[in-house]
């Protein structure tokens, strides 16, 4: 029987930051989640630097690294797994499971990315229901336009002032 991943989904969004408007994952958290040392981690990924070009990971600057202490109110870089953690994309995620060669590692690598997969869906689901709204709104506003002219013209009738009719057909002489 195959051993399948037990983690909710929610743990490894948790996970999941937007630096360099990209979405990455820290080392110290891929470790974690693979069930390998951090510092094992970095050691394969240097020893196999050629395969991690920059649009798969990157190193934090030290700006990057003080401001996830600050707001995610980690209390010292330790917790971030270093001075200067490697963050990782998604694409960095897959290719760090061929290089950790565990099979924990790669099963949690398919978790992870179906996770970022998800998330890409519902932004994608979201962006059109969005646009579906900015429809909707200009039409009510264009709607909105047309009853107001509909209404000028109402007011018009309504308002003016009531000249007494001359009375048409036979009229009776008064004496």
């Amino acid at each position: 029987m195959q051993n399948k991943i037990i983690i909710p989904e929610e743990v490894i969004s948790d996970k999941i930051y937007v630096i360099r408007d990209q979405k990455v994952m820290l080392d110290k958290d891929l470790a974690e989640l693979f069930q390998v040392k951090a510092r094992r981690l970095r050691e394969q990924v240097k020893r196999n630097i050629d395969k991690f070009p920059p649009r798969f990971m990157f190193q934090l600057n030290k700006s990057e690294t003080d401001n996830m202490v600050s707001h995610f109110a980690t209390p010292s870089k330790q917790q971030l797994g270093g001075s200067l953690p490697y963050v990782f994309t998604e694409h960095g995620i897959l290719q760090l499971s061929n290089v950790i060669k565990s099979k924990r590692a790669t099963e949690m690598s398919i978790k992870i990315i179906d996770v970022f997969v998800r998330m890409r869906e519902l932004i994608l689901t979201n962006k059109d229901l969005l646009l579906e709204l900015e429809e909707i709104k200009k039409k009510m506003i264009s709607q909105d336009e047309k009853i107001e002219v509909v209404f000028d013209y109402l007011t018009k009738f309504v308002t003016k002032e009531q000249v007494p009719r001359e009375q048409i057909g036979f009229k009776p002489k008064r004496e």
